[in-house]
């Protein structure tokens, strides 16, 4: 009986104990990532080409190897950090094989660099260069948690498998509104690779980079690594503009995302107090085929329809995203006028086009950036004080005009009596 009573204590003061906290759940497994921790995955080209010894007369395969054991040495600890590989294990002719050939060598997660240098050191330039497969692992690798995230394509040629094509997984990425970044190196000056790593790193916000030397290739491999460490999250906040201005949404300052349809206009408004510059910009991202001429306009009305300032940017041929942005200050006024804040309604449009061939929903990815700020100074733009609006704009050109015209009449009146009398 007394056994049972103890047994009886234990158990409720464990239970207590629990319910306040004082003994704590088991702590994570050492190396798994926290959700907001930045997580960086290196994808690596090991197919045949990377024997080529031409990086400080060294193979582009052991410069490789060298600067990831670098990177791996100055890796930052709140950094998760993975190795993917590409053509590394399917030496043979076989296309289809050899499109299949991308793994994860290390997994994401807190570096064990011992671990991981064992690994690098086991790869030997092998098979196949399929990027657009690895480039689709690699983001599948970094699916969880909250933190940055990015990938660091190292390759020394182009895609060889064409499907999936890099550029179009590049977008695929992009479109999923992640904030996934690729950042692209190329070991080759070759024009074909270049624009592809180009595409690549344009699609998602990332950079592309020639390397020519082994410690270009470490340095650059580290500062990416860093700055994802330094860069902030920054989600957009889901928004549906509407179809007129009456009935748009009010925005506060921040980042906004929203579809759009082939030649949809969207509306929103923003209330931008007297001392106060408005600044807001747009962007669109292509995720599927478009027609080759196209624009995006971006205007800041009033609620009554007048246009106060508008920006806008066109182009033709194949695009990722097309941006365009404005600012309109507003004056401050005197003591003894209205200081309320103002309404402005801004209108959101663009000239995409496709083939009927192409899916029209969900509509375009739009990314809407706005921000009202203190405006100290008096307002320069010549938008602010109704320049180029309509009426004065017409007084200047008719006072112009007419002093023009008044000063040609006196001069040609002047030589013609200076001819006669001569």
């Amino acid at each position: 009986m007394i056994i049972k009573k103890r047994l009886a204590t234990g158990a409720l003061g464990l239970l207590a104990a629990l319910a306040c906290g004082l003994i704590s759940p088991p702590p994570a497994m050492a190396g798994e990532p926290a959700s907001d921790s930045p997580k960086v995955e290196l994808v690596l080209d090991v197919s045949g080409s990377m024997r080529a010894r031409d990086v400080d007369g060294d193979t582009r395969m052991a410069a490789a190897k060298q600067a990831f054991n670098e990177v791996l040495d100055a890796t930052p600890e709140e950094v998760r950090l993975g190795i993917r590989t590409l053509g590394a294990n399917y030496p043979g002719k076989d296309r289809v094989a050899g499109c299949r050939d991308s793994e994860q060598l290390y997994p994401v997660g807190q570096v064990d660099r011992t671990e991981a240098k064992a690994a690098v050191a086991t790869l030997r330039p092998t098979g196949w260069t399929p990027i657009g497969l690895a480039l689709r692992g690699a983001s599948k690798d970094l699916s969880s948690g909250d933190g940055t995230r990015r990938i660091v394509l190292i390759t020394d040629g182009e895609d060889s498998c064409g499907q999936p094509d890099p550029c179009d997984v590049a977008r695929e990425l992009a479109a999923q509104g992640t904030h996934l970044v690729v950042d692209t190196l190329g070991l080759t000056l070759d024009r074909k690779v270049r624009e592809q790593l180009s595409c690549i790193a344009e699609a998602t916000g990332g950079t592309y980079t020639a390397i020519q030397h082994r410690d270009q290739l470490s340095s650059r491999i580290k500062q990416l690594v860093r700055r994802s460490a330094d860069t902030p999250v920054q989600t957009p906040t889901p928004v549906r503009g509407a179809a007129q201005c009456a009935k748009a949404p009010y925005l506060g300052s921040g980042l906004y995302s929203d579809r759009e349809s082939f030649g949809e206009h969207r509306w929103y408004r923003m209330r931008v107090a007297p001392g106060q510059e408005l600044r807001a910009s747009a962007s669109v991202a292509v995720d599927r085929a478009v027609d080759p001429d196209y624009g995006v306009l971006l205007r800041a009305m009033t609620p009554g329809g007048r246009e106060l300032v508008r920006g806008s940017e066109a182009g033709s041929g194949r695009t990722d995203v097309l941006s365009s942005g404005l600012r309109y200050p507003v004056a401050d006024v005197d003591d003894d006028e209205d200081g309320t804040a103002r309404t402005v309604c801004l209108e959101l449009s663009q000239s995409f086009s496709a083939p009927a061939s192409v899916k029209r929903a969900p509509g375009l990815p739009v990314e809407l950036a706005v921000d009202v700020v203190g405006n100290d100074d008096p307002p320069a733009d010549v938008a602010a004080f109704g320049l180029g609006r309509g009426w004065i704009l017409l007084g200047v050109l008719t006072v112009g005009g007419l002093l023009a015209g008044l000063l040609w009449g006196w001069l040609a009146r002047w030589r013609v009596t200076v001819w006669r009398s001569n």
